[in-house]
């Protein structure tokens, strides 16, 4: 999650993403899939890469005790008043290199994170650690199939796609790209295949697929996997 200068890359753009996210009517589609998937506590349940904390309020209202793990200090400062008004814990931390003894957590949520890890991998291998065996870990992002660097959509929803989905790895440009948040911190792009064999390779079991809302390709690829 760190920029080439080592500043993690959404530090100094929280107040912006904050506004841009809330403002985006797919935020909510992917919260609600998450929260549906995930289902009431008791226990706890960390939020990777929580970024300005958007979900901490709706997983305690669940039951859950959150703790919000984030790379980017800015991110966390927006987060901390939502923090404070849930009794949720904030953590600044790498998703590689998770502070937290093995089995600390009964589940674990991803939010539009996977495309920001710089090594998915050691995210998912640690996030399996930390999580209780039977633990879940629910991640709703963007679709590797249909929105990447090189599948462009157009206003009616359709989707060209250019020869690129292959190209593993961190991408700062492409037709697929568009005007949001992606040109300023770039995306981690993973075929799907790929980014399945990144949580079977950490251990998890994958129990469920979902790709939430109605477009006629979907944005939004939703991962049940059990620890």
């Amino acid at each position: 999650m760190d920029a080439p200068t080592g500043r993690p890359r959404y530090d100094g753009l929280a107040d912006w993403y904050d506004a841009e996210v809330r403002r985006l009517p797919l935020t909510g589609t992917a919260a609600d899939a998450l929260l549906r998937l995930l289902g009431p506590g008791p226990g706890r349940c960390l939020d990777l890469a929580c970024g300005t904390g958007l979900t901490l309020a709706p997983l305690a209202a669940l039951g859950w005790r959150v703790t919000g793990v984030d790379l980017s200090g800015d991110q966390l400062r927006l987060a901390r008043d939502r923090a404070a008004a849930c009794g949720a814990a904030l953590v600044r931390a790498d998703a590689a290199v998770l502070p937290f003894p093995d089995g600390s957590f009964d589940a674990a949520v991803s939010l539009f994170a996977r495309t920001d890890l710089d090594d998915p991998a050691g995210a998912a291998a640690e996030t399996a650690r930390v999580l209780r065996p039977g633990g879940w870990l629910v991640d709703v992002g963007t679709h590797p199939c249909f929105v990447h660097p090189f599948a462009e959509r157009a206003a009616d929803g359709s989707i060209l796609l250019h020869p690129g989905y292959r190209s593993r790895g961190r991408h700062r440009a492409g037709p697929g790209f568009g005007t949001g948040i992606r040109p300023r911190v770039g995306v981690n792009h993973l075929p799907l295949a790929d980014l399945l064999g990144v949580y079977l390779d950490a251990g998890f079991t994958l129990r469920r697929v979902g790709e939430p809302g109605d477009d006629a390709y979907p944005f939004l690829l939703a991962l049940v996997l059990e620890r």
